[in-house]
């Protein structure tokens, strides 16, 4: 009498790690860029935070705000500082930018010490996101901006 082979081949159980392997290899970078997405969030809303206060501040006193001038205390997980930029050389001018540095550590490994940037031309009625693949001088000196694959869809 034969018998009735019971449970998988050994071509059968290879077939199936291959495809676990595929699918891990697809599936985890996708999952990076989603984890660098989520750290740059942070960066977005502590600027989105300090648009108005600054704003104010500069008409109410026809000067570029610092952090302290605020009275804000900002930090974050993954955002290690921010910073105020006069950008135009002469303070009345309105131009200036909020800067969010993120940290050496503890985030992905494509954003890291790297700078979400928001500027303004207007004394803060208009803001605009600065991406990496602007083509003009860096106006921060040698900012290494986010990637822009990394920015909220408001900031493509």
């Amino acid at each position: 009498m034969k018998s009735v082979q019971k449970g998988f081949t050994l071509i059968e159980l290879m077939i199936v790690v291959a495809i676990i392997g595929i699918l891990a290899a697809v599936a985890i970078p996708a999952y990076q860029d989603y984890i660098a997405r989520s750290q740059v969030t942070e960066a977005v809303n502590l600027t989105a935070g300090l648009k108005a206060p600054s704003a104010e501040f500069f008409q109410n006193t026809n000067t570029v705000p610092s952090l302290d001038d605020l009275g804000a205390t900002v930090s974050g997980k993954y955002v290690a500082d921010l910073t105020i930029h006069n950008l135009s050389g002469a303070a009345t001018t309105g131009a200036f930018a909020i800067e969010a540095v993120m940290r050496s550590s503890g985030v992905n490994g494509n954003i890291i010490s790297d700078s979400f940037i928001i500027e303004t031309s207007d004394s803060g009625s208009t803001w605009t996101c600065v991406a990496a693949d602007i083509t003009a001088t860096p106006k921060l000196g040698d900012t290494v901006l986010i990637d822009p694959s990394y920015l909220p869809s408001a900031c493509k």
